[in-house]
């Protein structure tokens, strides 16, 4: 039966209360904290038997209410906390008059269990119940969310911790889990429209030459590079689809104005669980006047690394700690990549308390390096024809496309490799991408502190498969930035692109391609990968990986998992809107070898 520790709405509605724990020490000390009246501590359940019910909802932030799709009534939805080695089952109620899902991000699962409709199950129907059962093989932060249509952005997601059925090996006195998201009371189909007329519509720092006359970030830039960037029609500010133009940042279902609180006792080790699940926003996470550790990285542990800040990704997950010793407040910073928002939170000894909060730092800017000229011989640039290179786009893509092609010259097609289909969805291929994963992200190379890099991580345990791959696979993220159309190797998904197929327990390596200007998370179900990293044995092994803008990752790949798997773009929109493949993995049990 399921076991309802605290039950307390994110909603207009208020406190619902405690369900049978009126005692407050029945709560476990990781629960005891935060602000009231403003739900510091998640809803949680726990037990063998979950039942949870995704229904239409009221939500309100900032003084407005909008219509909501949550589970349980609440926003985001409750933590689910289980130990590793117990077997769960999950009675999900869809009273929606559309069909709806639940993915388990991260966790490794049978694959009709994964939650995908079409690709692993048919989905759960209109006003009626499925039920998820399968074993916990792992612990650590994780989460989940629908896979249907939009919901995901409309508060369709939760929170989930498995605990280690051995002792941890992260020592800590105190948690928090902090679910990070971006909410909108625009219809999130209405953010497709908008995007589809006009790529930039919520980008309202564009490059100006006003900005540039009042030394903005353009003056940064030399005369020859604003000429290119302007004939090859690219925008450098075009660093986020949709910003806080309508999105407000939200922690743990509230806005930066209700100031979510955690609390701690000063010396203490707090652990934070930071959850990215956001639908269209990459943060970049810092708390000044403190170190953070990272211990962990999407679920898994990792060798201890302290930094000042790091960017967590749409899905990606941290563990950290951090440990206060003075008997002051610290504010939790969330901000959006582009730097138009933040989320935040405060941490404090004491309920009440409160931190400076920092002032959004100016937005960044795109390079040639994140153009895919990342390798290339810049003191040779000047005397490129980029006029050129944009004219040849139109004769390359052979469907008209008026939006020119950056960082290639079209005229020369062998720089196109076989495996993309150039078209009107694709508006770039990546000249001389270059292995990124020692950049801290974009607009994070300068900022005077120490950025967590994907080079810094290292497993803390030795990598379980240490086979060579047997073959390698190229994968390139490509899109046409300002007619919103998202592919991977030029092709949206559709039913007749073919999966990228694995024999079970091949070993392989895939490399991800940059040949756009944004950063993509790119989501893996079923199983974790070793980013490439140089630490070899000891690569950071996890689901979802952030490709920088004109650059590449490598992951090493056990195919370990039989069953046909979603393979993604996590900025949602970008899924909707074709960076999407289905990766099967065969023979399935009972399969003939």
């Amino acid at each position: 039966m399921t076991q309802l520790i605290e039950r307390r709405s994110f909603l207009r509605a208020g406190a619902i209360g405690l369900a049978g724990l009126g005692i407050t020490g029945l709560i476990p000390a990781w629960a005891r904290s935060g602000s009231p009246g403003l739900a510091p501590t998640l809803p949680t359940l726990s037990g063998e038997d979950i039942h949870l019910k995704i229904a239409n909802t009221h939500f309100t932030v900032g003084g407005r209410t909008g219509h909501a799709v949550t589970m349980n009534g609440v926003l985001p939805a409750p933590l689910i906390r289980l130990r590793e080695g117990q077997n769960v089952r999950l009675h999900v109620e869809n009273t929606l008059d559309e069909d709806s899902s639940i993915h388990w991000h991260g966790l490794i699962v049978p694959f009709q269990m994964d939650g995908v409709p079409g690709v692993s199950f048919p989905g759960i129907k209109p006003h009626s119940t499925f039920v998820y059962e399968f074993p916990l093989l792992q612990s650590g932060t994780y989460w989940y969310h629908s896979h249907s249509g939009l919901q995901e952005q409309q508060g369709h997601y939760g929170p989930m911790i498995i605990d280690p059925a051995e002792p941890d090996p992260v020592a800590y006195d105190r948690e928090h889990v902090i679910v990070l998201s971006d909410w909108t009371f625009l219809n999130p189909h209405h953010l497709v429209t908008k995007l589809k007329a006009e790529g930039g519509y919520f980008n309202r720092r564009k490059q100006t030459l006003f900005g540039m006359m009042k030394g903005g970030p353009e003056e940064e830039m030399s005369a020859s590079d604003r000429a290119m960037w302007g004939q090859m029609r690219m925008d450098p500010a075009d660093i986020a689809d949709v910003t806080a133009a309508t999105y407000t940042y939200l922690v743990n279902g509230h806005g930066p104005q209700e100031n979510w609180t955690g609390l701690f006792h000063p010396g203490e080790r707090v652990r934070l669980r930071i959850i990215n699940a956001a639908t269209m926003t990459i943060f970049n996470v810092r708390i000044p006047g403190l170190p953070i550790t990272v211990v962990s990285a999407d679920g898994l542990n990792v060798r201890p690394v302290t930094v000042d800040e790091f960017q967590i990704g749409n899905a990606e997950t941290y563990d950290v700690i951090i440990q206060p010793t003075e008997d002051q407040a610290f504010t939790f910073v969330a901000e959006s990549i582009d730097r138009s928002g933040m989320a935040r939170a405060t941490l404090a000894p004491r309920l009440g308390m409160t931190a400076p909060v920092p002032p959004l730092r100016p937005r960044p800017t795109l390079t040639m390096k994140d153009m895919g000229m990342g390798g290339m011989d810049h003191g040779s640039m000047a005397g490129m024809d980029h006029g050129a290179m944009a004219a040849g786009a139109s004769a390359a893509a052979g469907h008209g496309n008026s939006h020119s092609m950056s960082g290639m010259n079209m005229r020369d097609k062998s720089l196109v490799p076989d495996s993309v289909k150039v078209g009107v969805g694709v508006d770039a291929i990546a000249m001389s991408p270059i292995d990124r994963t020692g950049d801290p992200g974009v607009g994070l190379e300068d900022v005077g502190h120490k950025v967590l890099t994907y080079r810094d991580l290292m497993s803390l345990t030795p990598n379980p498969d240490t086979r060579p791959p047997q073959r390698t696979i190229e994968v390139h993220l490509t899109g046409n930035m300002e007619r919103f159309m998202w592919s991977f190797d030029g092709e949206k998904f559709s039913e007749g692109v073919e999966p990228i197929r694995f024999e079970r327990n091949e070993r392989a390596r895939v490399v991800l391609i940059n040949d756009t200007m944004m950063t993509h998370p790119i989501h893996l179900h079923g199983h974790f990968f070793e980013v490439v990293n140089g630490h070899t044995g000891s690569y950071p092994r996890k689901h979802t990986v952030n490709v920088l803008p004109g650059g590449k990752v490598s992951f090493d790949l056990t195919a370990d998992a039989p069953g046909d798997w979603a393979f993604h773009c996590h900025l949602l929109l970008h899924m909707h809107a074709g960076m999407f493949r289905v990766v099967t993995v065969r023979p399935l049990e009972g399969d003939a070898a």
